[in-house]
């Protein structure tokens, strides 16, 4: 139960055997702690914990004083206290030492509970150390520690607390170390911070440190800057500390050598532990330096995954978060990330490039953090990547798309190819093989055909996703490795040059016009538009809400019902009969839809209904005609289609031959451009549809792995990848890789802040240059979505399953995806974190006529539900509102 630190002792000390300069000591295990704390009882306070919501603080407060007073009140086992003197004896005569906690629930992947627990200072004789461990074991249970375990979800019963009973080092200066800049990323900065006495100070935040960051490879002092130092805190003879005023001055509490020192003890802990480290460190009176405490940093972006089977030019790289341009904040399932590296190959095969194995994915494909990102090096490194990508994601993301253009500046990726032939020599040949050429000049002289002919190609795709219901799982695999690999790609060239031409037109008849996008004119003729699935979804769950109205007592069944027992009464067919059957033709045609639908390790729609439920409960809340959404949505195709009028009277106000030939082109320019403009998401909808059959699939070869006890149940399929399928038909279990794998997703699943772009040292670009929070306080900025100023009060919605938006409140989100797009319905306005102002998010704002801003900066955390706000959609502002 007891291990010495430091010097030739075993377990703690041999891990830090390396030569790292820690002081003596020893540890109580945390079995010390559960046969210590056995007696207590407090099985009855861990059962009444995990009962408690996280919103109850006051109940929360008073079990976790319970479970301390509980602690407290037992005695220290007589074979651990005895241990405890013994310990303490070898290190010397009353040797003051620190007494400090280590939970077991700490320095997780995603959270540091640094603090959480207590730590006792220059502690003095044996009595006082043992009163000291017990205090530590109380503190398992602060009214911290327990709301911070309750918000991560961690189960009370599992937690237990080691104490580290440390020599004092009487220090001269002391601070924390980190060995990775935890402000931008970047792994190759040593981040330090010092003050003179203990490190205590530094800790607590009670005094302004000097600060350096030093460069660890090159060992040069990147920055520096002098902090008050205005407070020390001293150990104080026999026992405790004190506080102690200084007189500010300019001597930094560090020299240069002792800097670099202090960086180079980093690296070595850093190298010890295979991972960036969050260290406390003191130097006493004779110049020694002590690392006192290590831990994770928790909060630094994973690097991508290396790429074993490729060999990756040396020097820096350029990651981009595709997931994140998708709209997608939460991890890819493993299945999920498998399907798009099978994806990724076949674009990168008809492009012809070389791909050896399609399920490593083509060579820009990276994982990291259980997300989706794309080496985007050579694109940077390119005049003509440089000259296109950032304008594509000025459209889809626009705050990617400033980062970008600010690595543009950076000496490590510079421009090292000029010509367009790498570029054009793998567009042409398969813009040819797809007939691109073809499909614009038929949109563009024959509309009504190429519209018929993409309506063909659909259902032509649907056709060849249908697999023999007497298909053993083996050729389910098969079948769904085409699907994958050959077949979902074709969905892009056949559709996608139609609405690319609908936008390309747009701005021909802009500048025919001679009218700018700056002005929001153009803008104006994308409102209410034609063709657009996702609309067209939308609207249809708003007609079968107005049904259910129209329906004596029919809308009553919502009143009082939660979404999810709504989909049991569903599934058991005991709805009202418009209900039923309504709900059943909704998902005929769209249950293949679902939020994060990009990942086909998410269940569909049609897999569970609760929440479509839930939006028709929000739906059947708005009793204002005006507000009707097909009222809205036909008053902004009313107002497109005028204004097309009046952009065709500004190109022929010129008059004479001229001007009526540009009043021509400019009215057949815009006329296409809301025939085709629609047809964005359309791509995207047919490779859900790919998706959710593919599924359906695997769910049927996860029944057969359940059955077979390979996998515990169906949906861990999900958690695999296609060979591992594939073994697992042959006759491995694969309960272990699953249920590890659960837990590492669950664990990502907590994580808030996903990098847009991420450099190969863990730089993360946009970290470096925050970004303008509008110009008065408490102004943020964004990007212009779609025109229109609402005052209404906010709701900030991180996951739309189960979300309630009440009409006519503002929706605050990190990003949207059609799954999102129900809420829209009834929203007064959106705020996104990410798009740009042609992402699908702005898109449906503008159709809906609702004032939109998207590319917000932490908008979900600056804004809070309930807060009145003013959102002025074509400024790009939103700001506090009185009231």
């Amino acid at each position: 139960m007891l291990a010495r630190v430091g010097g030739k002792a075993a377990n703690l000390g041999e891990t830090m055997g390396a030569g790292l300069p820690v002081p003596p000591g020893f540890c109580l295990t945390t079995e010390a702690y559960r046969r210590a704390v056995g007696p207590a009882g407090l099985e009855d306070v861990h059962a009444a914990l995990a009962a408690t919501g996280t919103n109850d603080l006051a109940g929360l407060a008073a079990l976790a004083a319970r479970a301390r007073e509980l602690i407290l009140g037992v005695d220290v086992p007589p074979e651990i206290a005895d241990a405890v003197r013994e310990s303490y004896a070898a290190l010397g005569t009353d040797v003051p030492v620190a007494v400090r906690s280590s939970a077991t629930a700490e320095d997780l992947p995603l959270a540091s509970f640094a603090g959480q627990q207590d730590t006792y200072l220059n502690v003095v004789g044996a009595d006082s150390v043992l009163a000291a461990v017990r205090k530590c074991w109380a503190s398992l249970w602060t009214d911290r520690a327990v709301t911070y375990r309750a918000t991560h979800g961690i189960s009370p019963s599992t937690v237990a607390l080691a104490v580290v009973v440390q020599t004092m080092v009487d220090a001269e200066v002391a601070g924390v170390l980190f060995t990775a800049n935890p402000v931008t990323g970047r792994r190759l900065e040593a981040v330090i911070d010092a003050s003179p006495g203990l490190g205590e100070a530094v800790v607590s935040g009670a005094v302004n440190p000097d600060h350096f960051v030093v460069d660890t490879a090159t060992k040069e002092i990147l920055e520096r800057r002098e902090g008050d130092k205005g407070l020390a805190i001293r150990p104080l003879a026999g026992g405790g500390t004190e506080r102690i005023n200084l007189v500010p001055d300019s001597v930094p509490a560090l020299s240069d050598g002792q800097i670099r020192d202090l960086a180079a003890l980093g690296s070595r802990v850093e190298r010890h532990y295979g991972a960036p480290q969050d260290i406390e460190w003191a130097i006493d009176a004779a110049d020694k330096l002590f690392l006192v405490q290590s831990r994770p940093i928790t909060t630094l972006y994973p690097l991508p995954d290396p790429r074993p089977d490729l060999q990756v030019p040396e020097g820096a790289r350029v990651f981009l978060c595709f997931s994140l341009a998708q709209g997608l904040t939460r991890p890819l399932t493993p299945m999920g990330m498998a399907a798009f590296r099978m994806i990724a190959s076949s674009v990168a095969r008809a492009a012809g490039f070389d791909v050896p194995e399609p399920r490593n994915g083509p060579a820009p494909f990276r994982q990291a953090g259980q997300r989706l990102f794309v080496d985007l090096t050579p694109v940077v490194r390119s005049s003509v990547g440089r000259a296109i990508v950032p304008r594509v994601f000025d459209i889809m993301e626009a705050r990617s798309a400033t980062v970008l253009r600010r690595l543009f500046a950076d000496p490590r990726f510079s421009v090292t190819l000029r010509s367009p032939w790498p570029l054009l020599r793998h567009v042409v040949p398969l813009a040819a093989k797809a007939r691109v050429p073809e499909s614009f000049l038929r949109a563009l002289l024959r509309p009504e055909a190429a519209l018929q002919r993409v309506d063909r190609f659909g259902a032509r795709f649907r056709a060849a996703l249908v697999v023999p219901a007497t298909a053993t799982p083996a050729e389910r695999l098969d079948q769904i490795e085409r699907i994958l690999g050959e077949r979902l790609f074709h969905i892009v060239p056949a559709v996608m040059p139609l609405p690319a031409l609908g936008f390309g037109l747009l701005a021909v008849a802009g500048k025919l016009a001679g009218q700018g996008t700056e002005s929001g004119a153009l803008q104006g003729v994308l409102r209410g538009l034609p063709n657009n699935v996702t609309t067209e979804m939308d609207l249809a769950l708003w007609q079968l809400a107005t049904d259910i109205r129209s329906h004596a007592g029919a809308a009553a069944v919502f009143e009082g019902a939660s979404p999810t027992e709504l989909a049991r009464q569903y599934r058991s067919g005991g709805l009202p009969g418009v209900v039923q059957s309504g709900l059943a033709g909704f998902l005929a045609r769209y249950g293949h839809r679902a939020v994060a639908e990009i990942d086909l390790g998410m269940p569909r729609w049609s897999d569970d209904p609760a929440h479509i439920l839930g939006v028709l409960a929000n739906y059947l809340k708005l009793d204002d005609p005006a507000l009707a959404p097909d009222r809205q949505f036909a008053n902004a195709a009313r107002e497109a289609e005028a204004q097309i009028e009046r952009l065709t009277a500004i190109a022929g106000s010129k008059g004479g031959p001229a001007g009526r030939l540009r009043a021509r082109m400019v009215r057949g320019a815009l006329r296409r451009t809301r025939l085709f403009a629609g047809l964005r998401e359309l791509p995207k909808y047919h490779i859900v549809e790919g998706l959710a059959s593919v599924r359906n699939q695997l769910t049927a070869v996860g029944a057969e792995l359940a059955a077979a006890g390979r996998i515990a149940e169906a949906d861990d399929i999900f958690f695999l990848d296609f060979a591992e399928a594939h073994r697992g038909l042959a006759g491995e279990s694969l309960r272990g890789i699953v249920a590890e794998r659960r837990e590492a997703y669950d664990a990502e699943m907590g994580r808030r802040r996903i990098p847009r772009v991420l450099l190969s040292d863990g730089t993360e670009p946009e970290a470096l240059h925050a970004a303008a929070t509008g110009t008065a306080a408490g102004v943020l900025s964004g990007t212009p979505a779609s025109a229109g100023t609402v005052t209404a009060r906010a709701r900030v919605i991180l996951d739309p399953q189960g979300a309630v938006l009440e009409p006519g409140e503002i929706l605050v989100a990190p990003s949207t995806d059609p799954g999102w797009t129900p809420l829209f319905l009834t929203a007064g306005g959106l705020v996104m974190e990410m798009g740009g102002p042609n992402s699908h998010g702005a898109v449906v704002a503008r159709e809906y006529g609702i004032p939109a801003i998207v590319g917000v900066p932490d908008a979900t955390s600056a804004i809070s539900t309930g807060q009145l706000i003013t959102l002025d959609g074509g400024a790009g502002t939103v700001a506090p509102a009185a009231g």
